[in-house]
């Protein structure tokens, strides 16, 4: 009878130790299992850290590069027109096809699935919302120019002098010591929200104009004809879109010839008007694998000289 007592307790005791055994390895699994996984987090943000340092490498190269072409035309001087090759743009390709000829490069099976573009704009081939404002004052004459080209561009044109108020508010509050309910002053355009522009007007406004350091001129050898057109008054748009057409064939190379282009007794302005740039807009991206990144700057060229007044990076996903 005790022996019998004796068989039955060690059932028990036995399934305690299986069911111990069995959760000590379940939670080995678990600890092994998320570790593993850690691990991999890890790994992947390595990865990625790794994949932006390099973009952020390749992206400062090839501004200095875009530079570069800059300088160089400054260098053969002339009038800035849309036949230069700075005014072409860089189609997405691999960015090996650019390294293929280099006898130094290596590792360039790395480099297959990275794909570079960009392409270099002329700002003042825009409406430069800084004009609006002259002497802490709004700008009558460049007020009415905004206001023209958003008639032709399908926007509101009392927005033109929105932004000149906002703007000549912020120049005019930036810095007191109770500055609180100043808007702060624009360096980009869409900055604007900050003086009361609804992110759809921004949209709408980015392609026609720009917000530069300083007063500019308007470059007539790669303006638009509606840019055109809006800053002469009594222009039509009809003939500042045949003005376009011709100087695709032949620039202007002077402010008579592109007075020449005019019926008397219109004729441009040489303080608002140029056939010449010193502020262009770089835009480079970047793709590799999951990883894209966008680098744009704002250069100002004088001369030789090339100075970066501001650039900003845009992280995202990439395709699929």
């Amino acid at each position: 009878m005790n022996r019998k007592a004796k068989g039955r307790s060690r059932w028990p005791q036995a399934g305690a130790a299986l069911i111990s055994a069995m959760l000590t390895v379940s939670l080995v699994a678990s600890l092994a299992a998320a570790a593993l996984a850690q691990q991999w987090r890890l790994s992947e943000v390595e990865r990625h850290e790794r994949q932006r340092q390099q973009t952020q490498w390749i992206l400062q190269g090839a501004l200095d590069w875009a530079c570069l072409i800059l300088r160089e035309d400054g260098r053969s001087g002339g009038s800035d027109h849309l036949g230069e090759p700075w005014a072409l743009p860089l189609q997405e390709a691999r960015l090996s096809s650019f390294l293929a000829s280099d006898a130094n490069a290596s590792g360039l099976a790395d480099l297959n699935g990275v794909f570079l573009s960009g392409r270099i704009e002329d700002m003042q081939a825009r409406l430069n919302l800084r004009n609006l404002v002259l002497e802490g004052k709004v700008s009558e004459p460049d007020v009415e120019m905004a206001e023209r080209l958003f008639e032709l561009v399908d926007l509101p044109p009392q927005l033109a002098r929105q932004i000149a108020q906002g703007l000549r508010q912020a120049a005019a509050k930036t810095g007191l010591p109770d500055s609180r309910s100043a808007p702060f002053m624009p360096q980009q355009v869409d900055q604007l929200v900050w003086i009361g522009l609804s992110p759809a007007q921004i949209e709408r406004l980015a392609p026609h104009v720009s917000l530069l350091p300083r007063r500019t001129p308007l470059n007539l050898n790669t303006a638009s004809a509606e840019l055109i057109s809006a800053s002469l008054k009594g222009l039509p748009l009809g003939q500042a879109r045949a003005m376009v057409q011709a100087r695709q064939r032949q620039p202007w190379q002077t402010m008579d010839q592109a007075n020449a282009a005019l019926s008397p007794p219109l004729a441009f302005d040489a303080g608002r008007h140029s056939i010449n740039s010193a502020f262009f807009s770089i835009a480079g991206q970047l793709r590799q694998d999951d990883l894209q990144i966008r680098q744009q700057a704002l250069v100002q060229r004088d001369g030789q000289k090339i100075r970066t007044l501001w650039r900003r990076n845009q992280v995202g996903a990439g395709p699929g």
